[in-house]
C-alpha cells in the first residue's frame, strides 16, 4: 500500500483546516488510513496531508468528484496548488 503526500495552499487558516471532519469523511469512504497532517511553519498557509492509500485509482477518481471539490472548498483547499507524491519503490 503506496504512502502518498498532497501538498498544497489553503485561503482559510490553518486551525480550520486542520480541526475539519472533511478528511476523514472523504477518504475513509476509500479504506485510507493513517491520515496525517502537517503546517509549515514559516508559512501556515501551505499545508499537507499524507496517508496510506489501498487504491490510487480509486483515489484519483475519487479527487475529480463535485464531493471532493466540495470537501476542498469547505477546507479552503487552493486546488491549484495540489500536488500529490507517491511513494517510490526502489
Amino acid at each position: 500500500m503506496p504512502t502518498v503526500i498532497g501538498h498544497h495552499d489553503i485561503s482559510k487558516d490553518s486551525k480550520h483546516w486542520l480541526s475539519s471532519p472533511k478528511r476523514k469523511e472523504l477518504f475513509g469512504s476509500l479504506g485510507i488510513t493513517n491520515i496525517r497532517t502537517f503546517v509549515d511553519p514559516q508559512n501556515p498557509k501551505r499545508v499537507a496531508v499524507m496517508m496510506d492509500v489501498p487504491d490510487m485509482d480509486k483515489m484519483a477518481a475519487l479527487m475529480q468528484s463535485k464531493a471532493a471539490a466540495d470537501a476542498m472548498a469547505h477546507d479552503g483547499v487552493v486546488p491549484e496548488s495540489l500536488v500529490i507524491l507517491v511513494e517510490a519503490k526502489a
